[in-house]
């Protein structure tokens, strides 16, 4: 049985692919800031050491093994130019440490945890799923640098990882969704004006959790390893390169 932890996954595209990773047979711990059911554990990423505390009681819930990380935990907020100083450094730091720096700690924690059960002569190896963002390529609003930059830092971290460790039987994967249908991104598609956004998307809709679920679930128990690496892109074909 596959032994996974999935970050940020009391809604949307987390919940959906514990879910789906569930229904595949594997054992899932799944993690949310507070709080939810037995099965998860609450961690706040805005605080340094929350991702140690995570992957500690994950590893002891799940038997001292993790064979997948998938990094889905996120924030999607604002940080307008005009607000203070401290306001929009403030806001630039949250996120950073919330979609990036807890993913980067956290994939440390699982690379290190492969390496140590391979010096020990047990299974070698493991997989990382990073839920990006189209915008670590195309950007994002006037408001949202702090986010793109994030993704990007994301994305480019999973490519350091790929070429890093391939050789041990580490994987690395990364998908990049665009606008998708979840609570996350609800009041973002509604200042953008809905109909106007869409008209962007020549799938003429955004993306469902379990779209992106899908994917990464393939990503987790499934993608050959020539595979690792692979940044997949989801996002109705509104950026193609």
């Amino acid at each position: 049985m596959t032994h996974i932890l999935v970050t940020g996954t009391s809604r949307g595209i987390g919940q959906a692919i514990a879910d789906q990773l569930r229904e595949r047979g594997a054992r899932v711990v799944g993690h949310a800031t507070t709080q939810i059911d037995e099965e998860t554990v609450p961690a706040d990423f805005s605080d340094p050491p929350a991702p140690q505390v995570l992957w500690q009681d994950a590893l002891e819930m799940l038997d001292g093994r993790i064979d997948v990380l998938v990094n889905n935990a996120g924030m999607f907020a604002a940080n307008p130019l005009d607000g203070s100083d401290i306001e929009w450094l403030d806001n630039w730091e949250d996120t950073l440490r919330i979609n990036l720096t807890s993913a980067a700690q956290l994939s440390r924690f699982a690379v290190r945890h492969w390496q140590e059960r391979a010096q020990k002569g047990e299974k070698g190896g493991g997989r990382l799923v990073h839920i990006a963002s189209r915008a670590a390529y195309r950007g994002d609003s006037p408001a949202h640098w702090h986010y793109a930059a994030a993704k990007a830092g994301m994305v480019g971290m999973h490519k350091s990882i790929a070429r890093g460790y391939a050789a041990e039987g580490i994987l690395s994967f990364a998908i990049t969704p665009g606008f998708t249908d979840t609570s996350m991104a609800d009041d973002y598609l509604a200042s953008r004006g809905g109909a106007g956004l869409l008209a962007d998307i020549p799938l003429g809709r955004v993306a469902e959790p379990e779209e992106i679920a899908d994917i990464a679930v393939f990503c987790a128990l499934d993608a050959p390893a020539s595979m690792t690496g692979a940044v997949i892109d989801a996002n109705g074909a509104s950026f193609v390169r």
